[in-house]
């Protein structure tokens, strides 16, 4: 960062004298010593283009498309991949401009050295970590912005609650309590996210209680709010959006690379009903039954964090108890892949990505989706705007 201001001071200078004036009262963004506030669906960034929201003198911000061109053009743009690519590529591809990326690590180091100028990270995570000033974080606050992968039209949906098609088959009444009782977790977590946070920190936070309180607020917007930015009820939490669904569906087809020749060939006939099933989202005990089986498991995507807030807060708050389970929570990572825990029948259930569920079921898992937790993508590329100012 301090490179790009050099440079933008030179230019500057170059220029006038009053704008080497609004240059200098744009040298630093203000601190950030709280959580921001996350009202809103766009708290959390600003515009990709309009106005630069420091104390200087505004400066109009080149356009999404225009900052997507001249990052890739200097082959800047950045992603984890592991699976978190295909919304890159979509978008690399909208533009009309090769889909290579850099691979970013697990830090946004690169973002902060201007080694990836267009960074990918997840609103409930990295972007906080960039914005904020608490343990861990870059400090940015406002003088960064985003590109949104809803907004430009090539969001996948990501966690979800799935079991193998066999348990659903053979166990349907706890397949429906286990939901159930679920989903009503996660609407508590919406509504009240910072007991929500408290909850998971105690339970073993991967992260900081500061850094678990913004997760906890973003990750509450990605299941409240679809793709489209209309909010979702409380009622509908989990529930199935079959136009996101079917474009998550349709972009998998098209990205995710299987080396292996039967796989490829049942990935292009997959459809929506083969992955996905609504048959669990409601469940009455009187009519339905008692769970078949009684205790379960639940394997994560990750390590304990605010990203599975729902599940920690219905065990909390007896929601399990109520429907006749007793769960145990297996947090990821490392090695651990929840799609082949679940086909192998280590654990019952697990979270995983659409995209993760549709590669699996290609491969012949035979999975299941019984509710779609997040209704929107939480992935955007994050940039500075003052590398990027017209």
């Amino acid at each position: 960062m301090k490179n790009t201001k050099k440079i933008l001071a030179g230019i500057m200078a170059f220029i006038v004298a009053m704008q080497i004036t609004a240059c200098s009262n744009t040298e630093s963004g203000s601190s950030s010593e709280s959580i921001l506030d996350n009202s809103s669906i766009s708290d959390s960034s600003d515009s990709s283009s309009g106005a630069v929201s420091d104390n200087s003198a505004s400066e109009e911000l080149m356009s999404a498309e225009e900052i997507i061109k001249s990052a890739a053009a200097e082959g800047k743009v950045g992603n984890w991949g592991l699976g978190n690519e295909y919304e890159i590529q979509a978008l690399l591809t909208k533009y009309e401009l090769p889909i290579t990326y850099i691979t970013q690590d697990f830090t946004m180091d690169q973002f902060d050295s201007d080694a990836v100028t267009l960074a990918s990270a997840m609103t409930y995570n990295e972007l906080g970590l960039v914005q904020n000033s608490y343990d861990g974080g870059y400090n940015y606050a406002d003088t960064v912005g985003i590109i949104d992968m809803n907004d430009e039209g090539v969001a996948m949906l990501e966690d979800n609650l799935f079991c193998s098609k066999a348990f659903a088959e053979a166990n349907p009444n706890t397949v429906k309590a286990f939901v159930s009782a679920s989903m009503k977790g996660w609407a508590y977590a919406c509504e009240n996210p910072e007991e929500a946070a408290e909850i998971v920190f105690e339970a073993g936070s991967s992260v900081s209680a500061d850094h678990q309180a913004y997760m906890a607020k973003e990750v509450a917007k990605l299941v409240t709010t679809d793709t489209k930015g209309n909010a979702v009820s409380a009622e509908n939490v989990g529930q199935f959006d079959d136009d996101a669904m079917q474009q998550t569906l349709d972009l998998a087809k098209q990205y995710v690379p299987l080396e292996d020749e039967a796989a490829k060939a049942k990935l292009g006939t997959i459809t929506l009903d083969e992955i996905r099933s609504k048959d669990y989202l409601t469940y009455d005990p009187t009519t339905d039954g008692a769970p078949e089986k009684t205790s379960v498991k639940i394997q994560l995507k990750w390590l304990p964090q605010a990203q599975f807030m729902g599940y920690y807060v219905a065990a909390a708050k007896g929601y399990y108890e109520e429907v006749g389970l007793e769960v145990e929570i297996i947090p990821g990572g490392g090695d651990i892949s929840e799609t082949t825990a679940v086909y192998n029948g280590t654990v019952d259930f697990g979270v995983t990505w659409v995209s993760n569920l549709i590669s699996a079921n290609a491969g012949g898992m035979e999975l299941l989706e019984v509710a779609q937790v997040y209704q929107r993508s939480g992935l955007v590329l994050v940039y500075k705007k003052d590398m990027y100012i017209k």
